[in-house]
């Protein structure tokens, strides 16, 4: 037996470490010196984009010299992200924000908050296929409930949410709008989930950073500001700001007043336990939040393009392949004749036509 087989690594990182055959192809590829056109690239800092010159210039103060650590934040930099969605029409007090590096400590903190080990959250499906390793490292159990779609657009199974929820489901998240359907929560979706919630004492955990890039007007509903039950909102810079290297993320809370309180509470131990936002960015924050516009007007003018493109192209091939509904987000879902695999269709587009693309059943 080798030695590394007997060795007592913790049990929550024994993970799949083999390359896939989709990270093969694209390797040898590579290695032959030739051009791949990756429609999975998701990096905004490689699109070409114009980032406003006074992003940087908020950095150039001698403020980032102190130190003065805040365990939920900087108190201007927790203002900064609530005027930010004031502007939005969304009232929300900076006492109820929590800053932490990255949607995904985020995740993490909420986890330590909310979640026994042997308790589970439910999460959805298709979805973000990085919601595995972040539960599994905390030591969570889940389950997946279903997306249905219904021929016109993707819709929560509310149904299933129902018969999944019990007394050790402690939260359920949601991806608004989701990755890669594109759908939003409705607002009678909303209203059904806190009633199950309320009914299970479940929260809710509403990933956001795809919110502010809907392709169309449509019956959308954030939960920023849910009263129903706790909620947990998070956004960050990454998507907000097109700014995934500045690593700067928030959790937005809400929820029935006492409950609230001592949830922030608690959260404040944790973040007090890390204090991993870097003072620099929180100093900058208010001057990056009002350039916001400008960032997301590029960004959604580049997606809106590239989904008219598509539409365009596909009205030519007729009964091929289809593009399935969506309301925002940056991605698209196509549908290809079932003729062979996923797996057989993705290796086929990237070996002969050097176009990387994701099987679905990544997510």
């Amino acid at each position: 037996m080798d030695v590394m087989d007997k060795f007592p690594f913790a049990r929550r990182t024994n993970w799949q470490q083999q390359s896939n055959a989709l990270h093969n192809a694209n390797e040898e590829l590579r290695k032959q010196g030739i051009d791949i056109l990756d429609l999975t690239a998701s990096n905004p800092t490689s699109c070409g984009f114009l980032y406003p010159e006074g992003l940087l210039a908020a950095l150039n103060t001698s403020e980032n010299l102190h130190y003065q650590p805040d365990a939920c934040g900087l108190d201007p930099a927790r203002k900064a992200v609530s005027h930010y969605y004031a502007r939005q029409e969304f009232n929300l007090s900076a006492s109820n924000i929590v800053l932490t590096a990255s949607t995904s400590e985020a995740y993490s903190f909420l986890m330590r908050l909310l979640v026994n080990p042997g308790e589970k959250v439910l999460i959805p499906r298709p979805s973000y296929p990085l919601f595995q390793f972040l539960l599994e490292i905390n030591d969570v159990n889940f389950e997946y409930y279903p997306l249905q779609y219904d021929g016109m657009r993707w819709c929560l199974d509310l149904q299933a949410i129902e018969r999944m929820s019990c007394d050790k489901t402690r939260a359920i998240i949601l991806v608004n709008p989701n990755n890669p359907t594109g759908s939003y929560i409705s607002p009678a979706e909303l209203n059904s989930l806190n009633v199950i919630c309320h009914k299970h004492r479940m929260s809710i955990i509403s990933d956001e950073v795809f919110f502010e890039y809907p392709l169309y007007p449509s019956d959308t509903a954030s939960c920023v500001g849910n009263l129903g039950v706790l909620t947990f909102v998070l956004g960050g810079l990454s998507k907000t700001l097109g700014l995934p290297q500045m690593k700067c993320a928030w959790i937005l809370a809400s929820g029935p007043q006492e409950i609230l309180q001592e949830s922030l509470a608690r959260l404040e131990i944790i973040a007090d336990t890390y204090l991993s936002v870097n003072t620099p960015v929180q100093n900058a924050l208010g001057v990056w939040l009002d350039h916001a516009p400008e960032v997301q007007g590029q960004i959604i003018a580049r997606v809106k393009e590239n989904w008219q493109w598509l539409m365009v192209q596909l009205d030519k091939e007729v009964n091929l392949v289809s593009l399935l509904p969506l309301q925002g987000g940056w991605y698209a879902t196509l549908r290809i004749p079932a003729v062979k695999s996923e797996e057989e269709w993705v290796l086929e587009f990237l070996r002969e036509d050097h176009v990387s693309v994701y099987p679905g059943y990544f997510f």
